[in-house]
């Protein structure tokens, strides 16, 4: 407390007593009892009235003992069964976590991961997936300001995300691994990774790329063979020795029937082998009979072009060509889609001739376009010509009914640069994306398409799309996102069919531990997406003619339908509108491949380097007694106490007031009992 209020606090104390005697005992001439009294009362009153305007503030101090936490993050793999550690794994999880003397020095908090990272210790060892890289990166973020050793259960075999090693170096918290599996090192053949591109042409060719590996110290011969049902369609003897320990295996396979193929690779097994799951991988590849040729024409070289290019020809169905306004015009008939980025009076003939042929297009309209020819050459819209740039932010319009699309955070996107001038439509149109300034949507479009006289037609009024890409690797480590909008507008553009009430969206072949998701959009007969609906999708197994039904749940503009627990088969399934006679109809295949059955062994090197880098220890699983006397006897572990401070003005206590009328009300019953008032 402050020296000035302490001498506020006198100032008041003497006041409120000279008050009191003034009133009580110098005005009555007397000393009695109950003149005391009443001056005590009034000096009372006066007294707490002052300290209440005064308001001093007191400091409450309270003392905790805050204890470290021990984090215990436990592989709930489908690896750690394959290994046959899943009781050894719960032993020592139920062992540490049920330790009385952990649970006095530490806040003993479990999790578990595979596919996923949660708060658990619910294990059932069937995720199909390991990413440990996750698991660290969510555990810096919980425990980034606090003491918090972490216990690692795991075989150390991750089968997605980032190297965890650098995780781990990132990671501010010592880590005991506790190592499941074997550490023996037995003799084993494998493929380690086959690489095979998802689609083909008809009549073409297709590479595909094996990788085997080898550990073992005599030399060793086998066969490569590739199968297709009970077809052998390639095979190569292969030959290993201790220092000889990998090939890399290239060939090509014909691609001779449209659709869906399913192949085996086979490394036969060498003799002995303990683990022969990973001497086989299914693969297969889509056969198509057509490839969208895209044709981007402009008069200037723009970073726009070659975002374009590359997000186009992510999908090996599309191929592009970089084309000026001097092409020659019958060459625009080998293109199923041209986009004209910001045209000029230069593309005077090329226009004629899109509109004379009806060919679906994509106009890019930027801040270089020549707005006077694009108002002469388009009927469908008009530009307000007021020679102004502005920058505009998109928003998803999530009722767009042409075909489905994902929100991949279009609002964090940079602006693009458009010309400040409301545009006015002649034909119906529907916006994809609309314009955005300073996180106020304004009604008008950034990203448009319609439909006239047979064909589509696309027109973006802005440039730098080429920053959207890269904001879209930014926000989720993958140009996946943006590439695929790109593709189905494409995809959109350059096809003619009609469109539909009910809108499906799935692969043809899932790999299994994919996620099998199958999405699914509903419109009313306005082409207004409808959230009222009701969607079922019936599944049949193609091979054993199992079927069942389960529902569409709606999540964000989509349907969808999660199908994860499907066995590797060949599947057809129906989705039916429950109120109306619409229903879409396809086919899929699963194919048998579980990476978390390719491991022989615990990798015990990197997880002896993560426990020695971060400052902590590695144990095996034989072992795991000392961890428990370890973590109790590292002094770096101890209970820390802490104070907490708080300052609270006197105004909020309530026995002041309680005072107050206490005080008043006993010196209004003294003063009427006795005959005073």
């Amino acid at each position: 407390m402050e020296i000035e209020t302490i001498l506020y606090i006198i100032l008041a104390g003497i006041l409120a007593l000279l008050l009191a005697l003034f009133q009580y005992v110098y005005k009555r001439k007397g000393r009695s009892r109950l003149n005391i009294l009443f001056a005590f009362l009034r000096f009372t009153t006066i007294f707490s009235v002052l300290l209440l305007l005064i308001n001093p503030k007191l400091e409450q101090l309270n003392l905790y003992v805050e204890k470290p936490n021990l984090i215990v993050a436990i592989d709930n793999s489908g690896s750690i069964a394959h290994l046959d550690q899943q009781e050894n794994a719960g032993k020592v999880l139920k062992s540490i976590s049920e330790n009385e003397a952990l649970n006095d020095k530490f806040n003993v908090e479990t999790y578990s991961f595979g596919e996923t990272f949660r708060a658990s210790d619910t294990l059932t060892f069937s995720e199909r997936q390991t990413n440990i890289d996750e698991s660290f990166n969510k555990l810096n973020q919980i425990y980034k300001h606090s003491t918090a050793p972490t216990i690692l259960i795991t075989d150390g075999n991750q089968t997605y995300g980032n190297d965890y090693g650098f995780a781990a170096s990132t990671y501010k918290q010592p880590i005991y691994p506790i190592i499941l599996g074997d550490t023996i090192t037995y003799s084993d053949l494998k493929i380690q990774q086959l690489n095979v591109n998802r689609y083909a042409y008809l009549k073409n060719s297709f590479p595909v790329e094996v990788i085997l590996v080898y550990n073992g110290n005599t030399a060793v011969n086998s066969r490569l063979v590739i199968t297709k049902g009970n077809t052998t369609v390639y095979s190569e003897p292969v030959s290993f020795t201790k220092n000889n320990n990998s090939k890399t295996i290239n060939f090509t396979l014909p691609a001779n029937t449209v659709g869906v193929s399913a192949y085996k690779a086979t490394v036969v097994p060498i003799n002995s082998e303990k683990n022969s799951i990973n001497n086989n991988q299914n693969f297969a590849i889509e056969v198509i009979d057509q490839k969208t040729k895209v044709a981007i024409i402009s008069d200037f070289l723009h970073p726009d072009l070659g975002a374009l290019k590359k997000s186009i020809e992510s999908n090996e169905q599309r191929s592009v060509s970089l084309l000026n306004s001097n092409i020659d015009i019958n060459q625009i008939n080998d293109f199923q889609l041209v986009i004209l980025y910001q045209p000029n009076s230069k593309f005077k003939s090329v226009l004629e001739y899109l509109q004379q042929e009806n060919k679906n297009r994509f106009v890019i309209v930027g801040a270089k376009t020549d707005l006077t020819f694009l108002n002469t050459s388009i009927k469908e819209y008009t530009h307000d010509i007021v020679n102004q740039t502005e920058s505009y932010q998109a928003v998803l319009n999530p009722n767009y009914a042409p075909f489905i699309i994902d929100d991949i955070n279009f609002e964090s996107f940079p602006p693009l640069v458009s010309n400040y001038d409301p545009v006015i439509f002649s034909v119906p149109f529907e916006s994809l994306l609309s314009k955005s300034v300073n996180s106020v949507a304004i009604n008008e479009p950034l990203l448009a398409t319609f439909e006239t006289n047979g064909r589509r037609e696309a027109v973006l009024f802005g440039e730098n799309i080429w920053q959207w890409r890269a904001q879209s690797f930014i926000n989720s480590k993958s140009f996946n996102g943006f590439d695929d909008f790109v593709g189905k507008l494409v995809q959109y553009l350059a096809s003619n069919k009609r469109r539909t009430r009910l809108n499906i969206e799935y692969e043809s072949f899932y790999n299994s531990g994919q996620n099998v998701i199958v999405k699914a959009q509903f419109f009313d007969k306005n082409y207004v997406f409808d959230t009222r609906e009701s969607l079922n999708i019936t599944v049949k197994d193609n091979v054993t003619g199992e079927e069942k039904t389960l529902p569409l749940i709606l999540k964000n503009n989509n349907y969808e339908v999660d199908l994860n627990n499907l066995l590797p088969s060949e599947y057809s399934f129906t989705i039916r509108a429950t109120n109306e006679n619409i229903s879409r109809s396809g086919t899929f295949r699963i194919l048998e491949y579980n990476v978390e059955r390719q491991f022989l062994n615990a990798n015990v090197t990197k997880l002896q380097q993560i426990a020695t880098n971060s400052g902590g220890q590695s144990y095996f699983i034989d072992n795991t007694e000392y961890i428990i006397s370890d973590l109790l006897n590292d002094n770096r572990f101890s209970p820390v106490q802490k104070s907490n401070k708080n300052t609270i003005p006197l105004i909020d206590y309530k026995y002041l007031l309680f005072l107050i009328s206490l005080s008043l009300a006993l010196e209004w019953f003294l003063r009427k009992y006795n005959g005073l008032i």
